[in-house]
């Protein structure tokens, strides 16, 4: 934003201030009520925190401008608001854009998943596909059930934004839930923590919030009387990570790898040799309150790179890929990958949502589903050598090489966005030799 239109907020906020001893304060509307730049003069830490997450990323994303540019070229139009609905609702709901198609020639404040985009909801009308019912009362809802009169907003307590309640989890899951034009659940996550040990009443409830807005006592807001409370916060890391220059773009990435890291346990175990060297590869999806990968999983890209040493020599690989190069390339038959497989009307496979109509799974699903654990066994013939050392890492990347090529080769994504996909660790496990033969970690599934 430049300095004029900053100096123009600070004028607005200073106006209410002013007339924060009168009977009817002016209060925040229009344009400044929606923009988080006015949002900052109050609540600094929580904007900055905003400013780099990818819900403030969500209408700059190039990838997404992409796909919905190709969506909206392919389909003639009829793709229509299926895209920005969920990347840029305000500018759609104030009529701004219709289809996305022009979400750079507008304002800031109207693209991405916006502070005043959450604090207005007061209904959620289903269960996928964002259908989040806005107020128009310029009341801002929060998780605070005292708040403090102030000159910038009217404030009210709402159990869609307290992350301790059910209906809190209905307001995020319904927009990460995604049915395709085809009628295809192509994104679940939502309904996948309906189904787990977090969300089906079968052990605490832990909500969307309680693990992506972590707590911490400070004030709400930097304002007179304002008190102590919890506040969370408003980055969200989980496995998308901007790809090109974005605020706090260094601090989301480590969040996102701390987040990736304690999600999925595993455990390598090496038998001892006899017809053949057996390998056993264990891991459980056992921190996560949906599948992993979740969200957009035909997207995702989860595997298992497995390399079995003797004396520092490579006597078996199996999804090792080279720099820039997909994982879904490689002819290896023994490959661990996780993820959705998604088809056409016809049966063929497609990269392209508006394409599909049908999906296949291979996820980790979550506790108390039977299919969080999962074991795949590895056998190394004997002529290959008796291995020293056995090395597991599993990887995600937030978004298949494959799929941004065929926008690249489209001409609708620049090639360079493909170079900064990052590839994030999820476990890092080796065996040795010397210690024997067994598993390592040996408790890793302890209760």
């Amino acid at each position: 934003m430049n300095s004029t239109r900053q100096g123009t907020f600070r004028t607005i906020i200073a106006a209410s201030l002013i007339a924060c001893g009168s009977p009817e304060p002016k209060l925040l509307q229009g344009e400044a009520l929606k923009d988080p730049e006015s949002c900052r003069q109050c609540h600094a830490s929580h904007v900055d925190e905003w400013s780099g997450s990818m819900h403030a990323y969500a209408g700059d994303d190039p990838v997404f401008m992409a796909l919905n540019a190709r969506g909206q070229r392919d389909t003639n139009g009829a793709l229509g608001d299926f895209c920005v609905k969920c990347h840029a609702p305000v500018a759609l709901r104030t009529g701004a854009t219709k289809d996305g198609t022009n979400l750079a020639e507008l304002p800031s404040y109207l693209r991405g998943v916006t502070c005043y985009f959450c604090h207005s909801v007061e209904a959620v009308e289903g269960s996928h596909n964002n259908p989040l019912t806005l107020a128009d009362d310029g009341v801002l809802r929060a998780a605070i059930r005292d708040p403090v009169d102030n000159p910038a907003h009217a404030s009210a307590y709402s159990p869609l934004l307290d992350r301790d309640t059910r209906e809190s989890a209905s307001l995020c899951g319904s927009c990460h839930d995604i049915v395709t034009p085809g009628g295809a659940h192509i994104e679940r996550t939502f309904s996948e923590w309906q189904a787990s040990q977090f969300g089906n009443g079968t052990s605490a409830l832990l909500t969307c919030g309680n693990c992506h807005m972590p707590g911490k006592k400070a004030p709400a807001a930097d304002f007179d009387g304002v008190k102590v409370r919890e506040v969370h916060a408003h980055d969200w890391p989980a496995v998308d990570v901007a790809l090109t220059p974005f605020p706090n773009q260094d601090a989301q990435r480590n969040a996102v790898a701390k987040a990736l890291s304690q999600t999925v346990v595993g455990q390598l175990c090496v038998s001892p040799p006899l017809a053949d060297v057996r390998i056993d590869v264990l891991l459980e999806n056992a921190f996560a309150g949906h599948a992993f990968p979740s969200g957009a999983a035909s997207d995702r890209r989860v595997w298992a790179e497995l390399t079995a040493y003797k004396s520092d020599v490579a006597i078996f690989e199996s999804g090792v890929v080279t720099a820039g190069q997909s994982v879904t390339e490689l002819d290896d038959p023994n490959l661990l990958l996780f993820g959705d497989r998604t088809f056409d009307a016809g049966g063929k496979e497609t990269h392209l949502f508006w394409e599909t109509a049908s999906y296949e799974s291979n996820l980790l699903l979550p506790k108390p589903d039977p299919n969080h654990r999962f074991t795949k066994t590895y056998v190394l013939p004997l002529k290959s050598g008796i291995p020293d050392r056995v090395r597991l890492v599993v990887r995600i990347q937030p978004i298949g090489l494959d799929v941004l090529a065929e926008v690249i080769a489209s001409g609708d994504l620049d090639p360079s966005v493909a170079e900064s996909i990052p590839t994030f660790e999820v476990i890092r496990l080796e065996w040795q030799a010397q210690d024997g033969y067994g598993c390592v970690p040996k408790d890793a599934f302890a209760p």
